[in-house]
């Protein structure tokens, strides 16, 4: 059976049997069990490579991180994540050069910074998903947004391309003027609005 520890662009954990392209952790969220009990145990929730320096883990040991998967980078920042500053110290270096270039302040911030302004965009004072409404024209590519039935979309120069946990659905038309509820934080937003690489699933680009 499958655990409970593939992260949505929405920032949910579900169980699947597809597999995601990259790993991700919020700290301990398991009990001895395999159950997932709390949504995160940390306010640095960081994207991981599955394979890193010959490391081995065994998936929700008792008393360890658990091991989230995403489909994607583009899902990862969606759901809040930023790239870890170890085993993905280049994206890293490259993400922070990017938040910095895209505020106004002097200097490139520490991961910790990111990771205080990423905890209060992603979610409310209620632990719920934060979202925000933008015309999809003000939208760089590589976002994440939401239709009006709570189905996820990964923004494209020129179209939607719907997500599930399997990979991105048929393109549809980007409609400039068009209203959409975003997922990925501003922050992030502003990120790939600088020209951040965000890494896209192979069914992103069929």
């Amino acid at each position: 059976m499958p655990r409970q520890n593939r992260v949505t662009p929405f920032g949910e954990l579900i169980a699947t049997a597809h597999r995601g392209t990259l790993m991700g952790n919020r700290g301990c969220l398991h009990d001895a069990a395999q159950r997932i009990q709390r949504p995160f145990a940390l306010q640095r929730w960081i994207i991981c490579l599955l394979q890193f320096q010959d490391r081995r883990r065994t998936v929700m040991t008792p008393g360890r991180y658990t091991e989230l998967f995403f489909l994607d980078e583009a899902t990862a920042l969606a759901a809040g994540h930023r790239p870890c500053a170890e085993c993905q110290r280049q994206r890293y270096q490259l993400f922070r050069a990017h938040w910095a270039a895209a505020r106004t302040v002097t200097g490139v911030p520490s991961a910790g910074e990111m990771d205080d302004v990423l905890h209060a965009e992603r979610l409310d004072a209620t632990q719920a998903k934060r979202t925000y409404v933008e015309r999809l024209s003000r939208l760089p590519a590589g976002v994440i947004v939401a239709d009006d039935e709570a189905r996820a979309h990964l923004v494209l120069a020129d179209a939607l391309r719907a997500w599930s946990p399997a990979g991105y659905g048929p393109r549809r038309p980007r409609v400039p003027s068009a209203q959409m509820r975003v997922l990925t934080p501003p922050s992030s937003v502003r990120v790939l609005a600088r020209g951040y690489p965000v890494g896209l699933h192979a069914s992103a680009l069929a």
